[in-house]
């Protein structure tokens, strides 16, 4: 005799990482968002993240090829400017 329970598919607990989450293209930042996090950053001294944000937005660049870059990606021969220049 055949087991009929054995017949029948298991139903999957599994939850998807993405249930009620937004997915797909988020909207770009609007420049007061931009200017309101450059602000920040630099009223709490964070040189490095201002600059990383500042290559980003100014670039276009994901944030993944952002944090891949080296410096003298940026600045050949460690010639550094102000972003103010």
């Amino acid at each position: 005799m055949t087991d009929i329970a054995s017949t029948i598919p298991a139903v999957s607990k599994h939850v998807p990482w993405n249930k009620g989450r937004i997915v797909g293209a988020k909207p770009p930042l609007r420049p007061k968002h931009v200017w309101s996090i450059r602000t920040k950053l630099e009223v709490e001294g964070r040189m490095r993240d201002l600059a990383l944000f500042n290559v980003a937005i100014d670039s276009k660049l994901r944030g993944c090829d952002v944090v891949a870059l080296k410096v003298n990606d940026l600045a050949p021969g460690a010639l550094a400017r102000s972003y103010q220049d």
